[in-house]
């Protein structure tokens, strides 16, 4: 396309469940402007159209059972994933928020709404059937199993992670005009780190360029509450290893836990250089970091998931080769020795390379164009 290629009015709505959901919207973005198209962007969050009771019974409780009551989102998550036709919580996401929606279509005039959280593509189709609005409603699934709330009627255009997630979504009855595979979009920066080399990422950001690197996933927001765990397993591992820890407590600086060497690094712009430099990612497996690393062939020993997704996304990666799902702390330690010696590490690299779609955001934005007509 060219630069003359005229403006998209376009709605983007994530949530602010997780970074990963702002992630996607960014990547995306990023990919239709390099295709040329020029973008007349509104960015909404749907938790901003909650009003303070709905935000606490959504979003605030779901925060508590991650920190403090995982068993009951784990209940909430198994007891939600039925094919019954009705759904309460589908039903009240077709007008909860409404009037935020209706301000942000009557403001934006979109030619696609682009959703990166499921919550937000019913309330969509409600204005658009009730107000006369005209635009795509598209999804974006971020997970690798496709939970009920994911398989919305409402959709013309459903994006997902993989063929075996297209393939739940048939099997439960999704429109397979909709459903195309186009993996999870990334930011580009992984795509160019591709064959970096290791040692002189490292060097660059002041690390050993040989001991062993590992990556922790998870550790934002004080909600990954096995952190403590992991941190104390990886400093008793019998050898020396590098740990980055981002986006974790409030810490900075340099921490000596037994043989482990902890850099809490907080948030940083630097976190794909350091994915890349890492030989292992551990803990947490969120669909976004476990597209990260797959883009760039890092194995993942997960510990400690979220139950229900988090907890599919390690199967996925089991299921290939490209991580192991280590469910009892006595037996962490051992897996990450394991998943570092140069053979069993190769192998696994490569299959994480395989499962990798690191050109994911440009096949969601050629998916978007072709189905407005701007191919």
């Amino acid at each position: 396309m060219t630069g003359e290629a005229r403006p998209l009015p376009s709605l983007f709505v994530t949530a602010s469940i997780g970074s990963g959901h702002h992630q996607v919207q960014l990547a995306v973005q990023d990919a239709l402007r390099a295709r040329g198209v020029p973008i007349q962007l509104r960015e909404s969050d749907v938790t901003d159209y909650l009003k303070r009771t709905e935000r606490w019974w959504t979003v605030d409780l779901y925060a508590f059972e991650l920190r403090y009551a995982p068993w009951l989102y784990a209940w909430f998550y198994r007891a939600t994933d039925h094919d019954r036709p009705f759904s309460l919580i589908g039903s009240f996401c077709r007008w909860v928020g409404l009037g935020g929606m209706l301000r942000d279509l009557a403001q934006t005039q979109p030619e696609v709404v682009v959703s990166s959280y499921w919550s937000s593509v019913p309330l969509a189709e409600t204005a658009r059937r009730r107000h006369g609005h005209r635009f795509l409603n598209a999804l974006i699934v971020t997970d690798y199993r496709a939970h009920r709330h994911w398989i919305r009627p409402e959709a013309d255009l459903i994006m997902v992670a993989s063929q075996e997630t297209a393939q739940q979504m048939l099997e439960r009855g999704a429109d397979p005009g909709k459903v195309v595979v186009t993996g999870i979009p990334i930011s580009a920066r992984y795509g160019r780190l591709i064959g970096a080399d290791q040692a002189a990422l490292r060097r660059k950001h002041g690390l050993d360029p040989v001991l062993p690197l590992l990556l922790v996933s998870g550790g934002g927001k004080g909600d990954y509450r096995a952190l403590d765990e992991l941190l104390a397993e990886l400093g008793n591992l019998g050898r020396p290893v590098q740990v980055l820890l981002p986006a974790g407590t409030q810490k900075r600086g340099v921490e000596q836990l037994g043989g482990a060497t902890v850099h809490h690094l907080g948030y940083t712009h630097d976190f794909p250089e350091l994915l890349a430099a890492s030989d292992l990612v551990v803990g947490k497996a969120g669909g976004l970091t476990v597209t990260e690393a797959t883009a760039l062939g890092v194995p993942m020993v997960v510990y400690g998931p979220i139950p229900g997704q988090e907890e599919h996304n390690a199967e996925f990666l089991e299921r290939h080769g490209a991580g192991v799902w280590v469910r009892d702390r006595r037996a962490l330690g051992g897996t990450v020795m394991r998943a570092l010696d140069p053979g069993q590490h190769a192998a696994m690299s490569d299959a994480a390379r395989a499962l990798g779609v690191p050109d994911a955001a440009d096949r969601v934005a050629r998916t978007l164009l072709e189905r407005l007509g701007r191919g």
